[in-house]
């Protein structure tokens, strides 16, 4: 179930994407299949809460993902400094999280795209023991940057590309 852009009904927030479904409704075939999303949201939840910039949440929707592997998801926040913007896409799942701000990404295939990009250039740096930054296109990861995580990290990438991808066309 997806919803047009525009107003939440559960929240009154002028959703700035269309595509996305609040996260109370999310639904699964069945309990076990509906809580995979939801422990997915917590992990997102966890993340976006642990930067100083982020003061609380507001609001927050699925943009898609394949459980367990991978989920895309905006939340509205509440910023702790004023050049923080208030709508900020979360990745989480089999993979090292990262967030991306609104402006960068207009759709959660965007939001996909762009995570995919920028850790593939995470990748390449990581073979030569370097780290990029957010300037530079490459999300904060949360791993040391080797060439043996950047092996690691490369093999996910292929199998995002390659299945998970076409869940976001």
């Amino acid at each position: 179930m997806q919803l047009p852009s525009g107003q939440d009904s559960g929240t009154n927030v002028a959703v700035p994407v269309s595509n996305v479904v609040p996260v109370g409704r999310i639904a699964g075939d069945d309990d076990v299949d509906a809580g995979v999303p939801r422990e997915m949201l917590e992990e997102a939840e966890r993340y976006l809460l642990s930067f100083s910039w982020c003061d609380s949440i507001i609001a927050a929707y699925f943009g898609g993902g394949v459980a367990k592997i991978l989920a895309i998801f905006l939340f509205n926040i509440a910023p702790a400094r004023p050049d923080v913007n208030e709508w900020v896409w979360i990745i989480v799942g089999d993979i090292p999280p990262a967030y991306l701000p609104l402006e960068d990404c207009k759709s959660a295939m965007e939001a996909f795209e762009t995570y995919i990009d920028g850790m593939k250039r995470w990748v390449m740096l990581a073979r030569e023991g370097r780290a990029g930054t957010p300037e530079e296109g490459v999300p904060p990861v949360n791993v040391p940057t080797t060439p043996e995580w950047a092996e690691k990290l490369e093999i996910k990438l292929r199998i995002l590309t390659g299945e998970v991808r076409p869940f976001f066309e």
